[in-house]
Parts: C-alpha cells; sequence; structure tokens
C-alpha cells in the first residue's frame, strides 16, 4: 500500500511542511504504509503536450512513473490567485486519467487568504471527480497564520485537522482495497 504525497509547487515551503508532517504521522500510525514524497520543486518537469505519457525522458518520466505506481495520494498545493499552481496542473495533465481511477484522494493547501480554503472544494475536488478517484471527505487548509516563524504548524486546530485527514485517508485505502468477507 504505496501512499504518495504531493507538494505541488516549485515555490515556497509551507505546503511541503505541511504534507511531510502528515506523511510522517501516517508512518508513524501505520508503520504498514510505504510513504513516499514528490517535491515538484526537486524535479524539472516538461509541460505537457499531448504527445503519449510513455513519450517522456528524464525527470517527467521518472515522475510519472512515481505518480503512476502510487495506490493513494496525500496532495498539497499552495493557492495562487485563487487558484492551484501551474506546476500541480501541469501533473494533472501529463498522468492518464486512468491511473487515478478508484484511488483514494485527500488533499490540502496552503495561502494567505482565508477564502482560499475554497480552492479544495472548487478546484481540487472537481478534478478528482474528473479522474473518477475517491475522496477523503476532510481536507486541510493552513492559513500563513497557522505557522510560526520557523515555518512550522502551531494552530491546534489545523494540526487537528491533519491528524484526522491523514486518519481518513488510510481508511478509506484499506476499506476500498482489501477483500470484504461477510
Amino acid at each position: 500500500m504505496k501512499l504518495l504525497g504531493i507538494s505541488g509547487t516549485i515555490t515556497g515551503s509551507k505546503t511541503r511542511v505541511v504534507i511531510q508532517k502528515m506523511l510522517e504521522d501516517i508512518k508513524h500510525s501505520h508503520p504498514e504504509v510505504d510513504i513516499e514524497l514528490l517535491d515538484l520543486k526537486e524535479y524539472n518537469l516538461q509541460f505537457c503536450d499531448g504527445r503519449n505519457p510513455a513519450d517522456y525522458t528524464g525527470d517527467t518520466r521518472k515522475v510519472i512513473d512515481m505518480v503512476s505506481s502510487a495506490d493513494f495520494y496525500l496532495i498539497g498545493t499552495p493557492i495562487f490567485q485563487g487558484s492551484i499552481t501551474g506546476a500541480l496542473k501541469n501533473l494533472f495533465d501529463l498522468i492518464p486519467p486512468q491511473h487515478f481511477r478508484n484511488k483514494v484522494m485527500g488533499f490540502a493547501a496552503t495561502g494567505g487568504t482565508y477564502q482560499h480554503y475554497l480552492v479544495i472544494e472548487n478546484q481540487l475536488k472537481p478534478i478528482a471527480s474528473y479522474f473518477r478517484a475517491f475522496v477523503a471527505p476532510g481536507s486541510v487548509y493552513a492559513h500563513n497564520d497557522h505557522f510560526n516563524a520557523q515555518n512550522e504548524i502551531v494552530d491546534p486546530e489545523v494540526l487537528k485537522r491533519m491528524a484526522s485527514l491523514s486518519e481518513e485517508l488510510v481508511f478509506m485505502q484499506k476499506m476500498l482495497k482489501e477483500p470484504q468477507y461477510s
């Protein structure tokens, strides 16, 4: 059971802080889950241009394979200009939709205004619906005020939502993918 955490930006660090903390908490509570972090900042992705995904090379090919081989996802993005990052949108465009089908997704976002949490509801969840993925009911939105000067999350409510989403992701993955016997 492989969980891929995605920090969907090539700038800033708050989104990675949120995703990494959640992955660490999941690994601590559920050591059976194989955890991997994809920080888009660490890869040089080509822009999606409509070619067959198998024809990409280098970092782009590596990332396509990483995303395609995951069983479920924790996806984070900062919110810029009321939207997800272009880097995350490009990643979604690079991956064939069938690789996301029937997989569990959870979403986290960071931003500078309190209204930006709506991007999760109005953009990320519809994208997951297009992919026919299962979406965890909870989500996490962390405002700049929820971090201290060392970029640590200090708001207890945000930490509680992070813990809740982490558990929802693992629970959904297990319930949807393990054989059920009556």
